[in-house]
């Protein structure tokens, strides 16, 4: 098999987050598994820590209340936005909001300018500076020449000040979190419900102690504020946004708060936002099994050429993936290269097989590879793909100072959400609930765990209801087979929003960006260039193959199958498909942090 950088960045960025979410961390506990030394790929998901080999300088940027941008990275351009940490007391200290942007096409004082679409890849956690400083470019084809794509890092979270972070060192945080490996999976040992519990017992109360009083203004809400005043920074009273995973509560959230400055209105990848702010995340799995089905239902289709795991039924793939399970329960396997050594588990097979459940375009091939070597007792391949050298300390913190930390994850979800009973009997109760809409329970269950101990910070912000009559209609985007943002709950969250629709794109994976439709696509921009909504119940298929075709004697016939394809593209929906297929191989859609 031939492991491409592209594929693994995928996995570098995947399995630290699998705890938590999209959107993708050397502070995972699979830190010594991650590739420090490639360039970084967008996250439209999750979280990852890019900021460690930013070489551009932030510091040399001070805050301001009006926007000046100053040139960054490739071709585009960086500022720093001067808000109040806290929008109750707008006099008092503020927070300073790390923006970038991919400057149109079209100068701004041509009447065909249509102004800034911001950005965010969701997490909570995820960096839309990261996502827009390397994959702007392609959401400027998608969305269109004549506006500016804006990425942001949201209050607390990477090179936006202050940050979240409950660790005195980055030494402290690596030891946490390489800990909390046999946790991974709560169903990982007959102890690790209960150790994860402590764990996140403790977690909270790290935060609390290490709160310089910032901490509680953290909030979402807080953050729809900021989005305003970007909005307002660029001269312009209503908001055109596209949000991932995470970034729909967000979205919804601004359009409940500002209803009246609603422009142009993406959400992509739907949470239920009522049972966020409930802190229950007990509705996002309702697909997952049928996700990973598509694997086994792919995969048989594909042929033996086109799946390494191929069986000629789905019992028999299924039979084999358990047989892995059994194994690895029994005996990890031990994995020794040139340059490290460890084991192969349970729980890191168990954050494989979800990860790609995410980006099953771009992954699926791969992971058939991985789970037919670990069928027959290799775990090499998977190792290798996740090797990485062993953390360092730093020897200047400076180069450090604007990473992204996984804590932020935790701290946003904790100030949001409601409390969460700290008592053990309940998470047992909730664990069993969540285990009765999917068999991915035990990856899924550790988002609340922070929440456990946390400080007991006020619950004044805005949690709902997401009912509103919006300045303009939203429109909201779900797959058929999302792994963690099912289908009914952006049917469910357009019922509150007059006007809005829902689009489905009819495939597996995390968000729209997880493959590629045309057809999605071109809604998407008719959206935000003239306002035009699909008409309600539209379905967008896919334009590529969950495996690819495998070679053949009527190679040459599928060849020119994908020439007629494209060539009876106009050249504008060329380059729109050019540049999803981009973003597929890039995997943006990332999970959550993880503790």
């Amino acid at each position: 098999m031939t492991v491409t950088p592209t594929i693994r960045r995928l996995f570098a960025y995947c399995l630290p987050f699998l705890a938590l979410w999209f959107f993708f961390a050397k502070e995972s506990p699979y830190a010594k598994y991650t590739l420090l030394g490639e360039n970084p790929q967008p996250t439209l998901c999750a979280t990852d820590s890019h900021s460690a080999t930013d070489d551009f300088p932030w510091e040399s940027i001070s805050p301001t209340e009006k926007l000046v941008w100053i040139d960054c990275y490739a071709n585009q351009q960086c500022a720093r936005l001067k808000v109040p940490l806290d929008y109750s007391h707008p006099g008092g200290a503020s927070a300073a909001m790390a923006l970038i942007r991919t400057p149109s096409a079209v100068p701004h004082d041509s009447p065909n300018y249509r102004g800034p679409v911001l950005i965010n890849p969701g997490g909570p956690g995820g960096s839309g500076v990261d996502t827009v400083a390397a994959a702007g470019t392609l959401l400027s084809t998608i969305i269109g020449p004549e506006f500016d794509i804006i990425g942001f890092d949201p209050r607390g979270i990477g090179r936006s000040t202050p940050r979240i972070s409950f660790f005195g060192s980055r030494a402290e945080r690596q030891i946490w979190t390489v800990e909390s490996v046999s946790t991974f999976s709560v169903n990982s040992s007959a102890d690790a419900l209960a150790r994860a519990w402590a764990r996140g017992i403790v977690l909270g109360q790290l935060a609390g102690k290490g709160d310089n009083g910032s901490l509680r203004f953290m909030t979402t809400d807080h953050t729809a504020r900021d989005m305003l005043k970007i909005v307002q920074a660029h001269g312009r009273d209503k908001l055109q946004y596209w949000g991932f995973s995470y970034g729909s509560v967000l979205g919804a959230t601004f359009a409940a708060m500002f209803p009246q400055h609603v422009g142009r209105l993406i959400i992509d990848g739907v949470m239920d936002s009522e049972d966020y702010y409930a802190t229950k995340w007990s509705k996002n799995l309702f697909d997952a099994d049928k996700t990973w089905m598509s694997f086994i239902n792919g995969c048989v289709a594909a042929g033996p050429a086109g799946c390494a795991l191929h069986a000629p039924t789905a019992a028999e793939i299924i039979e084999k993936v358990d047989k892995v399970y059994a194994s690895l329960r029994k005996r990890p396997i031990p994995v020794q290269t040139d340059t490290s050594s460890g084991l192969v588990d349970w729980s890191m097979v168990r954050a494989t097989i979800f990860a790609s459940l995410y980006s099953p375009y771009a992954m699926f091939p791969t992971l058939a590879r991985i789970l037919a070597d670990l069928h027959e007792g290799n775990g090499t391949t998977l190792f290798k793909l996740l090797e990485q050298p062993a953390f360092q300390c730093a020897c200047d913190p400076a180069q450090y100072q604007f990473e992204r930390l996984l804590d932020a994850t935790s701290g946003i979800i904790c100030n949001d959400g409601e409390r969460v009973s700290p008592a053990y009997e309940d998470l047992v109760g909730h664990y069993g609930r969540l285990s009765e809409t999917s068999s991915w329970a035990d990856v899924w269950e550790r988002p609340r765990m922070p929440c456990l101990g946390w400080p007991d910070f006020p619950k004044n912000h805005f949690r709902g209801p997401f009912v509103a009559n919006t300045s303009f209609p939203l429109l909201l985007i779900g797959n058929t087979m999302d792994p963690v943002t099912p289908l009914w709950a952006a049917k469910k969250m357009s019922e509150g929003f007059a006007g809005s629709v829902v689009l489905t794109q009819d495939s597996p994976g995390h968000c729209s960006v997880a493959s590629v439709s045309i057809c999605t696509f071109i809604y998407i921009r008719q959206y935000f260039l003239d306002g035009r909504l699909p008409q309600p119940g539209t379905v967008c298929p896919v334009d590529v193959p969950l495996f690819p075709p495998s070679p053949s004697p009527d190679v040459a016939d599928e060849d020119q199958a994908q020439v007629r394809f494209l060539n009876s593209l106009s050249a504008a929906d060329r380059r729109l498909f050019e540049a999803a297929t981009e973003l597929v191989k890039m995997s943006p859609v990332r999970f959550l942090g993880g503790i």
